[in-house]
C-alpha cells in the first residue's frame, strides 16, 4: 500500500471522527439547553398544557411530523411518555421510527404472506412494525418505574434519618439526589433544583407526579403537603410510609409466586403451537401447505391465529393480579 493512500485513509478517518465528535457535542449541548429550558418553565409555573397559537405551531424550524402531531394534539401525551420513560426522543423522531417500522412490516408482509392472504399479512406486519417504537417506550417506562419503586422505600428512610439529624427538608432532598442511583437520584435532583430555583413546592411536586404517576409517589406528595399545612413529625410519617411500601412489595412477591404456575402455563400454551408449526414446516413442508391451499383451510388457519391471540389475552387477564 502506497504512502499517499495511507495518508488519505488516515485523514479520512480523522475527518469522520471529528465530524462525529462535533455532532455529538452539539446534541449534548442541545439536550442541556432543553433541560434548562424545562426547569425555567417549571419555575415560572408553566406546564405543557399551555395553549399555543397556530402561528407558534407552524414555525419553519418545526419538523412536519411534529407539526402534524401538534395538529392532532398528540405532542403533549407523547412527550409525557418520553419523559416518564427517561428517553430524550422528540415527537418527530418517534413518528419517523413508527413510519420506518410500518414500512418494514409492509415489505415483510408483502414478501411472506404468513396469514394465507397477502392483505391481512401486510396489515398485521405493518401494524406490528409501527407498534415497535411504542412498545419500546412502554418497556423503558415500565423498567424505569420498577427500578424507582424498588429504590423508593430506601429514599424515604434516608429522608427520615436526615431530618432526624437536624437537616431541613430541602437539604435532605439535595443529599438524596446527590447520593442516590438512577433513576431515583435524577428525579429528586430535578425536584430539588426546581424548588431551589424558586418554584413553589406544590408546582415541583405536581411536576414530579407528572413524571412519575405512581401510587407510592402520590402517598409521598400527599404526606409532605399535609404535614406542611397541618404540622407534625414528617420523619415519622416517612418512616411509616416506607414500611407500608415494603409490606406491599412483600405481598406482591407472594402474589407473583402464587401465580407463577399460571404465567408459565400461558407461556407454554402460547409458544407451543408456534414452535410446532415451524417444526412441521421443517420436517414435513407439504403438510401445512396443502391445508393453506385449500379454500376452507385458509380460514381455519386464520381462525387458529386469532383464537391463539385471544387465549393468551384472557389467560394474562386471569393471572395478572394488581396489588
Amino acid at each position: 500500500m502506497s504512502t499517499s493512500l495511507l495518508f488519505f485513509l488516515f485523514f479520512s478517518v480523522l475527518a469522520i471522527v471529528l465530524v462525529a465528535t462535533a455532532i455529538g457535542l452539539n446534541l449534548l449541548e442541545a439536550r442541556r439547553k432543553k433541560a434548562v429550558k424545562n426547569v425555567l418553565r417549571t419555575v415560572e409555573g408553566k406546564t405543557d398544557d399551555v395553549p399555543t397559537t397556530k402561528i407558534l405551531i407552524t414555525t419553519d424550524n418545526e419538523n412536519p411530523l411534529e407539526r402534524l402531531a401538534s395538529d392532532f394534539k398528540l405532542a403533549g401525551p407523547l412527550q409525557a411518555q418520553f419523559l416518564q420513560a427517561g428517553l430524550s426522543w422528540t415527537v418527530g423522531q418517534f413518528l419517523l421510527f413508527t413510519l420506518l417500522g410500518a414500512a418494514a412490516g409492509f415489505a415483510i408482509g408483502w414478501r411472506f404472506a404468513f396469514l394465507v392472504y397477502r392483505a391481512p399479512s401486510i396489515a398485521a406486519c405493518a401494524v406490528a412494525g409501527g407498534a415497535l417504537p411504542f412498545l419500546y417506550v412502554a418497556f423503558k417506562k415500565r423498567k424505569r418505574f420498577s427500578a424507582f419503586e424498588e429504590q423508593f422505600p430506601e429514599a424515604l428512610d434516608f429522608l427520615a434519618r436526615s431530618m432526624r439529624a437536624g437537616h431541613a427538608f430541602s437539604i435532605s432532598l439535595e443529599m438524596l439526589g446527590t447520593e442516590s442511583p438512577e433513576p431515583l437520584g435524577q428525579e429528586f435532583r430535578t425536584l430539588f433544583h426546581e424548588q431551589n430555583l424558586g418554584a413553589p413546592l406544590e408546582v415541583a411536586f405536581a411536576n414530579m407526579l407528572r413524571r412519575l404517576p405512581l401510587v407510592d409517589v402520590r402517598f409521598f406528595v400527599s404526606s409532605v403537603m399535609l404535614q406542611k399545612q397541618t404540622g407534625g413529625n414528617l420523619s415519622e410519617i416517612l418512616s411509616r410510609l416506607a414500611f407500608v411500601i415494603r409490606e406491599r412489595f412483600r405481598l406482591r412477591g407472594q402474589v407473583r409466586a402464587a401465580s407463577a404456575h399460571g404465567r408459565m402455563t400461558a407461556g407454554i400454551l402460547t409458544v407451543m403451537p408456534v414452535a410446532l408449526m415451524f417444526a412441521l414446516l421443517f420436517i414435513a413442508p407439504g403438510y401445512l401447505q396443502s391445508m393453506a391451499k385449500d379454500a376452507d383451510g385458509k380460514w381455519l388457519i386464520l381462525a387458529a391465529v386469532i383464537a391463539q391471540m385471544l387465549g393468551y389475552y384472557f389467560i394474562r387477564r386471569i393471572i395478572r393480579i394488581k396489588v
